[in-house]
Parts: structure tokens; sequence; C-alpha cells
């Protein structure tokens, strides 16, 4: 059988085309008015620190049971979080976290209105109410019904230093009798450092519950220290000054991620 190059030609072009390159993930540029200064540098650092970091579930290769995650209570009282966060946030980063460990998710939002109900009925301890919903399409698979609550959140300790050079420049301008002492007053005087650090205690809390019992299967707790700082330095009228630490969404995460870690290591 005789193949024309023709045909050749074709054939690896079709060959090329089918085996084409997965295209890469898409990469974003910086359109900031300091991309690419230290400033920037400094920010990015820090930030880079505080970005989300997949967790590798040890169980992750073992389907775990179908569950349904509802939202949990919030116990603190700190009005800076309460602000932030409501039990809907952690819900949804508890079904993320749950679904990259492997385990079966059924949606809140196909509850729609009786979401409430649901939630109340296990909160509460109601198997009779519990049931009444799981008796309902793909809810009838449910094993697991999981919270996360926020126990704790509250800022434990906040500690501040610095120096401020006007007075020391004023004695020196005053005793030193020159215009080069004068001068290295002005120059001392200049000098301001300030430095303030708090640290938060976040504790957070899981529960699992038998969907068909509303009986607890499991739970664990674990906390976090959250610390938020900033410094900044002034001499001769040049400032620096840095501020950075995790943000409470991302601390609220890194809970979350903790606490799948021993649900998919312990009760898979």
């Amino acid at each position: 059988m005789r193949i024309s190059f023709n045909g050749i030609a074709l054939a690896l072009i079709v060959a090329t085309g089918l085996a084409a390159p997965v295209a890469a993930q898409p990469t974003f540029e910086n359109p900031s008015a300091t991309a690419g200064s230290d400033t920037s540098n400094k920010a990015n650092q820090m930030a880079e620190k505080g970005m989300y970091k997949e967790i590798q579930y040890a169980n992750a290769g073992k389907k775990g049971p179908m569950l349904v995650v509802i939202p949990g209570e919030i116990k603190s009282n700190n009005a800076s979080f309460t602000q932030k966060f409501g039990s809907n946030n952690i819900a949804d980063f508890g079904e993320l976290e749950l679904g990259k460990a492997n385990f079966g998710i059924l949606e809140r939002s196909d509850l729609g209105p009786l979401l409430q109900e649901f939630q109340l009925a296990y909160t509460m301890g109601d198997p009779q109410q519990a049931r009444k919903y799981l008796q309902k399409g793909k809810f009838k698979t449910t094993k697991w019904v999981v919270k996360f609550d926020v126990l704790k959140a509250e800022q434990v300790a906040q500690a501040s230093e610095g120096f401020d050079g006007r007075a020391a420049g004023q004695i020196l301008s005053i005793f030193g009798g020159s215009r080069g002492s004068a001068a290295a007053g002005v120059a001392v005087g200049s000098v301001q450092t300030g430095e303030t650090t708090g640290v938060w205690i976040i504790g957070m809390r899981y529960k699992i519950m038998d969907a068909n019992t509303t009986e607890q299967v499991a739970t664990g707790y674990t906390e976090e220290k959250m610390e938020v700082g900033a410094k900044g330095s002034s001499v001769l009228g040049v400032s620096s000054s840095q501020q950075g630490g995790l943000t409470l969404d991302g601390m609220v995460q890194r809970l979350v991620q903790k606490l799948v870690w021993e649900i998919d290591s312990k009760h898979k």
C-alpha cells in the first residue's frame, strides 16, 4: 500500500493537534503604581505568608461518608470578630475543605428556606424532626451532620515600644554650646521609632452528629494565636513603616483546615 506525502503530512497535523499541551494556569500582572519597589516587595513578602495553602489530607484517597455542613455558633462577644464573620462563612470554609478531603458534600442550598429548621433540629437534638428532612431526595444518603463553632476570639495581649528623640535633642543643643552640637541636637531630635504588636487567640470546635439519631459521633477543638504588628521610624524627615499579620479570614480558614485534618485522620 502506497501512502502519499500529503497523507503523512495530514496525519502529523492531526496528531500534533490532539497532543497539544494543556494551557498553564493563568497569571496576572500587578497594576500597582509601586510594583517592583522596595515597599511593594516587602508588602508582598508579608502577604504571601498569609495566602491560602492547600492541606494534603492523609486519607484523601479514601472516600468519606456523605454529610451536610450546617452553620455553627459564634460564642465570642468580640465586636471585631462578629462584625466580620457569620456562621455561614465558616460553614462555607468547612464545605470547601471537607470536599478536598474527599467527603461527600450535600449542599446546604438544596435545603432552601428549610435550612434554619434543619439546623435547629440538630442543635436541639430532635431526631424525629431531623428524619423528616432526610427522607427527601438525595438527603436520604446523609450519614453525618457537621458544624464548626467559634468558642473564643479575643485579643489577649498587646505590647508597644518606641523612642522619641526630641527631649534628648533639646538637651544636646542646650549643653553642647556649638554649631556642631546644635546640628547634632536637631538630628537626634528628629529620630522617632515605634513598634506595636497585638496577639489574638481564636478557638474553634467541630461536632459530628449522626444524621438519623442527632447523637454526637465525635468532637474536637483547636486554637491558634494570631499576631498583628506594625512598626515605623522617622529620621531627619525620612520615614518608613510596615504593618501586617494574618487576617481573621485567614485564621478562620486555617482553624477549619486543622479540624478537617483531624476528622479525615481519625473518623473516616
